[in-house]
């Protein structure tokens, strides 16, 4: 690799990434795999569902066999991803990446043949070894991006991986359609096509720069079974990866249950042919494109997790939506243009792709969390893990939709039924993760009040404990630091804060930590230093504000020395922090406190927050911890020296 393009680099923004030779060709390599994956399958798809009319009169006809395609694409990932995982983790990435793209030319010119004679058996054969291909391909994949990225384009990378892949899955569904379609000549022209791309796709992985072995020394376990069920062990013993996989895995429930059923619905709910099929197959993968760029604005360099459960909400707001638009007897039958010109026809476009934009906002998170919440060491391993149980939940997905044909639900009626089910996982989700919950309305409400500008954020550690200090202006000091962190953090707060009515709740929620003086409450001193020293023991992130209370003239107070307490107990890094532009806004006592005069004046007010570099505990006196932040704070202090 480029030693000028080392993950270490100072991180790219937007589309510079795709400029980069340590991403650019991984970028294309995926892209084309994609691309050629759903060219096939929606070949596949038009053959069964507009032109093999000998299924039509079977009792297991082509919307079955779609289904039953669909689960053999799938099955593959069961027997394939643990030992995937462990050569990815064990091998160069990069060398396994080239090895898997060459044994896709081979299978796509068994899969081309299958497509020219329409044999049932040999198509059938092939999808199933495209997903054994798939599966090998995941780990390395998902794993080398943590490796040639630097944690803060990690969302942004990812966000380009989702959009391409479903640019991709677009193109190659619109593609797998129109040339199916294309007279006497349809067959042997996708044949060709997907055994062009898979050779692209080798030349392109054959660019991707080394990626060296994480565990050189792993040993391969072959044994399918044993491997897979030590894979599973072992993420199902990391709840938060588990909870963000099985997130993932929802998503493609319901993505598998929409797209592998509208070419069906098209047929047979709205009387259409292809063209109108593939349209509403593009506004979905297209959405899903836009929805991943958006989560990649809002999130900024960050990993957003708060994201989460507004993607989630929306989701289950548009499929039902969705599901409940009338059909007036007009464009039942309607050819693209009749149908783009109804009102019905554009709200169920517009429904579908608000759908697709919202599980963009939803899955993007997801794949970030996974990846920087990983040990670098098992990251293909925890990558297989997922695609266990995204195949799980594929696979549900085939057998579910098949029950739901032989019930006789069309698709508006199966995605009425996925989206109540969804409503469910919404409130499991808010349950479970509420931080994500809270961090999203902790960055809405501070982006309501002030315009944030952030600096050095990327002094907070990514994994391991830390002691965040901060001066104290403001009420809604702690909104904000909870509002930019990536990680969750537990703030410390003095007891008569922590039993205001009604936000005890939300204190409770981020586990906030109430302290009292000695003179005060001695037991709950202690008690608030055992559980500082607990979370920091854990590998935990606290915060504190060592004033000890709201500045009331805008300078920093003396420190109190508690927290050399904390530092000699639990022994961590710590780092300064220092808020510029809250005093005289209407939450601090500037004039004696919260004034509602004072708000139209103060609202939307600049504000910065400056992140320190961080403080060997060692080194982290009261003093010197003072110095820090006024400095950092200064031009604070000095307005209000002026004023």
């Amino acid at each position: 690799m480029d030693p000028t393009e080392s993950s270490n680099t100072t991180p790219l923004s937007g589309m510079k990434l795709l400029g980069v030779r340590r991403f650019r060709p991984y970028f294309l390599t995926q892209f084309l795999g994609a691309f050629n994956d759903n060219l096939f399958r929606n070949a596949l798809i038009g053959l069964l569902a507009f032109q093999m009319t000998t299924l039509d009169g079977s009792a297991f006809g082509a919307a079955s066999w779609i289904n039953v395609a669909a689960g053999l694409f799938i099955l593959p990932f069961f027997f394939c991803s643990a030992m995937a995982g462990q050569l990815a983790d064990r091998l160069d990435k990069a060398w396994l990446m080239r090895r898997v793209k060459f044994a896709e030319i081979p299978i796509m010119f068994l899969g081309g043949f299958a497509i020219v004679n329409a044999d049932l058996p040999l198509l059938m054969l092939s999808i199933g070894l495209m997903g054994a291909q798939s599966a090998f391909f995941g780990p390395a994949k998902y794993g080398i991006l943590p490796l040639h990225l630097h944690p803060d384009e990690l969302t942004r990378g990812n966000a380009l991986v989702q959009s391409g892949t479903m640019l991709a899955i677009l193109l190659g569904t619109i593609s797998g359609g129109l040339l199916i379609q294309i007279p006497d000549q349809g067959g042997g022209i996708a044949a060709w096509a997907v055994v062009s791309i898979a050779v692209l796709g080798w030349f392109s992985a054959r660019r991707i720069p080394a990626a060296p072995p994480v565990a050189a020394g792993l040993i391969v376990n072959r044994n399918v079974l044993s491997s897979t069920l030590s894979i599973l062990r072992a993420g199902v013993s990391d709840r938060p990866i588990l909870l963000a996989v099985l997130g993932i895995s929802w998503f493609w429930f319901v993505g598998s249950i929409v797209l592998m059923q509208i070419p069906v619905y098209v047929r047979d709910s709205l009387g259409g042919a292809q063209p109108l099929a593939t349209a509403l197959l593009a506004t979905f993968t297209v959405g899903i494109a836009l929805g991943a760029l958006l989560c990649a604005r809002l999130s900024g360099r960050r990993i957003e997790i708060g994201l989460l459960p507004i993607g989630a909400l929306c989701m289950a707001i548009f499929a039902i939506r969705f599901a409940l638009v009338e059909m007036p007897s007009e464009i039942i039958g309607a050819d693209l243009g009749t149908f783009l010109g109804s009102a019905a026809g554009c709200s169920i476009l517009l429904n579908l792709a608000l759908l697709s934009v919202a599980t963009g906002l939803y899955t993007v998170p997801l794949y970030a969390f996974v990846q920087s919440r990983a040990e670098r060491a098992s990251l293909a391993r925890v990558i297989a893990f997922n695609n266990i149980l995204n195949a799980l939940f594929m696979v549900a997905a085939s057998v579910a939709a098949i029950l739901m044909i032989l019930g006789g639900l069309s698709l508006p009626e199966m995605i009425l039924a996925v989206a109540t089910v969804h409503v469910g996982v919404v409130l499991y989700i808010f349950r479970e993760v509420p931080e994500a919950v809270l961090r999203l309305l902790a960055w809405l409400i501070a982006h309501a009040l002030y315009r944030i500008r952030v600096d050095g954020i990327e002094n907070i550690p990514e994994k391991g404990p830390a002691i965040l200090v901060c001066n104290h202006v403001s009420y809604v000091d702690p909104l904000i630091i909870f509002s930019r962190c990536r990680r969750p953090v537990r703030f410390v707060m003095h007891h008569r804060v922590y039993r205001w009515p009604l936000l005890n709740l939300l204190f409770r929620a981020v586990k906030a930590i109430p302290i009292a003086s000695g003179s005060e409450d001695p037991v709950l001193l202690e008690r608030a230093y055992t559980q500082i020293a607990e979370t920091l023991e854990a590998g935990g992130i606290v915060a504190l504000f060592p004033e000890g209370q709201l500045t009331r003239d805008g300078a920093i107070a003396h420190f109190k020395p508690g927290i050399e307490r904390i530092v000699k107990r639990t022994p961590v890094p710590v780092v300064p922090m220092a808020t510029r532009g809250l005093w005289g806004t209407f939450f601090s006592r500037f004039d004696g406190g919260p004034a509602l005069k004072r708000w139209p004046r103060h609202w939307l007010a600049p504000v910065f927050l400056q992140v320190g570099s961080p403080v060997p505990p060692q080194a982290a006196d009261v003093g010197t911890l003072y110095r820090r932040i006024q400095e950092m704070a200064r031009h604070e202090s000095d307005r209000n020296a002026s004023s």
